[in-house]
């Protein structure tokens, strides 16, 4: 008996992470190895029908008994674990066992092995036998050669099946996972495995076969290629391109830049050319020229590899358009995304900026790849920063510095950023044009007296569905009718999720604001806050209705959950008009040191701060405010605005118009 470098117990804990399937693959891979091109999986089964044997057949070149020792002793000594994901791999595809350690595997579902091989010995061929235990791994018997007429080749016989959940449909899938892309790289050459006189049908896992002709035009140097995409992941074999000769030779192989993606883009690429038959695969040296032959350098295997890269980038969009929504859902759960209102504006900013995330993982995903969480927050939201100061052109330049991008890819890109700034604008107008609309309706609404409008059922109805247009951005907290201890419930559970019970000490705690709005900066940690006193157009403002609204601010002043530091507060009066006393224009002149006056500043101090405009006001601001949009967008003033016999036919219309903002926020409770 000869005896192996390794104890059995040794032997068993190296190959512990081997299944059945794997060790039936190892002994079709000693095949292959062998420069077999039949390889034939027999099976033999019991009166019951359950599997006792297991025969695989080769017609490779046999084991030679002067090479028996190297075949059968593996050249490490140690006890360290072989993992059958992690094999021993050169640059090309013809030697894949371990010398001999694979052939050890039978363990893990059988009691015994045998061989029984053919080589050719000089001029004749010799047979003979090999046998090893599942319980003496360390040592192995030989039969003494035989001179034979038959064919070299090798059988193993696998005896003593002790795994009774072997089944056939498994194996078959298994194989083609793992033989598919050899077979396929070997098709011209009519390589095939069997499984009981059945030949392995690998095509189920063929999600599609394209064949094309690249021709270099300044040499006519032709590479004929065939692309082979997988609707299965191969068990060990990556993603790659195999270049071959003119004789179908294989050459070399290297991954493709699409690997470990997580997008299931499985594909192989075989190319064969003359161009391989005298071909440098070594590192290119700086300045050294071949004196015959081509390499990676040559302008050749330059117009083939960035063809191919192209070709196979758009086979790919598919799957990343799938892979996308993963890439989305992701974000949102580390909520990377800038908190939206549920208004249309922010509801296009929100489509838009994801669009453009979409579009940009398809034309380079690596922008994406390994961001922990707070890259993924900072980089969602610069990208909401570029998008909103409409400067893509910058974010081009940016991604180039960051991500070295071929000539196809910056066009790619650069032709991307500019389709984005287009559809931003596209679905930005009918939000613009519904904002103008708005403001008509609303000038209608204060000013013509026919239309019979009140504070309540129209002035108070319009603005709680247009809030936008005393900022940007905000919730709606309360409107008309919650006191002001509902307001502060909402108010804390808006910001903290808290639910309190609001108790507030002050004799105007009854009193309701009109309009009371909120909006968190988080990015600076400042809480914004505005109160809004409509008046009916009819009645002028003065000291009676400024005090009203101090007194909204008393009260706000007497409770410390409207007090933190990073609170900021402004009140806001609004009428038609200014009532005759001058009250209203003292308080203005009086504040002008505060640089304010043009916006109706009437009162500060510290974080609190109080105005009084009229409709006119508000009307210039969003004026002066929107004038840029309106030149751009070319805006039909005249279409926009309807003809009301009512102001309730304004109101009736509210939902309408893609400008209006969300309901105010109500605690949800259980």
């Amino acid at each position: 008996m000869r005896k192996i470098q390794i104890t059995t117990k040794g032997i068993k804990k190296s190959l512990k992470k081997f299944t059945y399937l794997q060790s039936i693959a190892e002994y079709i891979w000693n095949g292959f190895d062998a420069k077999a091109t039949q390889v034939e999986v027999q099976t033999v089964h019991s009166e019951l029908d359950a599997i006792t044997e297991i025969q695989i057949t080769d017609n490779g070149y046999g084991i030679s008994i002067m090479e028996l020792e190297s075949k059968f002793t593996p050249f490490f000594e140690s006890e360290k674990q072989v993992d059958p994901a992690v094999r021993l791999r050169n640059a090309q595809s013809a030697t894949h066992g371990k010398n001999g350690i694979g052939r050890l595997t039978f363990h893990r579902f059988c009691s015994e092995a045998e061989w029984i091989t053919t080589y050719q010995d000089g001029a004749i061929n010799r047979k003979y036998k090999i046998s090893v235990k599942e319980d003496s791994l360390d040592s192995y018997g030989i039969d003494e050669p035989e001179t034979v007429e038959s064919e070299a080749g090798t059988k193993v016989i696998l005896k003593g099946i002790t795994y009774r959940d072997i089944n056939m449909t498994e194996i078959k899938k298994f194989l083609c996972k793992e033989f598919g892309w050899f077979l396929e790289l070997h098709a011209d050459k009519e390589f095939a495995i069997k499984i009981n006189g059945e030949r392995l049908d690998y095509s189920m896992i063929i999600g599609e076969i394209e064949y094309m002709n690249l021709r270099y035009n300044p040499t006519n140097a032709e590479f004929n290629v065939k692309y082979v995409r997988w609707d299965e992941k191969m068990n060990q074999e990556y993603s790659k391109y195999y270049f071959i000769d003119s004789e179908g030779n294989e050459k070399q192989k290297i991954n493709t830049s699409l690997n470990n993606k997580g997008d299931s883009f499985y594909h192989s690429i075989y190319i064969q050319s003359n161009v391989f038959n005298q071909f440098d695969f070594g590192e290119v040296i700086e300045g050294q020229q071949l004196l015959f032959g081509y390499s990676r350098d040559s302008e050749e295997y330059k117009f083939l590899m960035e063809s191919l890269n192209k070709y196979l980038r758009e086979k790919r969009k598919p799957f990343l358009i799938k892979y996308t929504d993963v890439i989305i859902e992701d974000f949102k759960a580390v909520k990377a995304f800038p908190e939206y209102g549920k208004n249309s504006w922010d509801e296009a900013r929100r489509e838009e900026l994801e669009n453009l995330i979409r579009e940009m993982y398809q034309v380079e995903p690596r922008i994406f790849s390994k961001l922990n969480v707070e890259q993924k927050k900072t980089f969602v939201r610069f990208l909401d920063l570029i998008m909103d100061a409409g400067e893509q052109e910058r974010l081009f330049d940016i991604l180039a510095g960051i991500v070295e991008l071929n000539n196809y890819e910056r066009a790619e890109l650069a032709d991307l950023l500019k389709t984005s700034r287009l559809s931003n604008i596209v679905k930005t107008i009918r939000l613009v044009q519904d904002r103008f609309k708005a403001v008509s309706d609303l000038q209608q609404i204060v000013y013509n007296e026919e239309l019979m409008a009140n504070e309540v059922n129209h002035v108070q109805k319009f603005i709680e569905k247009h809030y936008w247009i005393f900022g940007e951005q905000y919730h709606l907290v309360t409107a008309a009718e919650p006191k002001f201890e509902e307001a502060l419930r909402r108010y804390v559970h808006l910001l903290t999720g808290d639910l309190i019970e609001g108790h507030i000490d002050h004799p105007d705690k009854r009193k309701e604001m009109d309009i009371f709005m909120v909006r968190w900066d988080k990015q600076i940690d400042v809480v914004r806050n505005i109160v809004v006193e409509l008046k009916h157009p009819s009645i002028g403002l003065g000291k009676k209705q400024f005090d009203q609204v101090v007194n909204y601010l008393q009260v706000i002043l007497n409770q410390e959950e409207f007090n933190s530091s990073q609170m900021q507060w402004e009140f806001i009066l609004v009428g038609n008009k200014l009532d005759s006393t001058g009250y209203i224009e003292q308080l203005i002149e009086n504040a002008a040191n505060h640089g304010e006056s043009s916006r109706g500043l009437v009162f500060k101090t510290g974080k609190y701060k109080v105005y009084i405009k009229t409709w006119a006001d508000v009307f210039t601001e969003f004026e002066i405010k929107h004038k840029f949009l309106e030149e751009k967008l070319q805006l039909e003033r005249a279409r926009l605005s309807e003809r009301y016999g009512h102001a309730g036919e304004i109101i009736d219309k509210l939902e309408a118009n893609s400008a209006s903002m969300p309901e105010e926020y109500v605690i949800q409770r259980n």
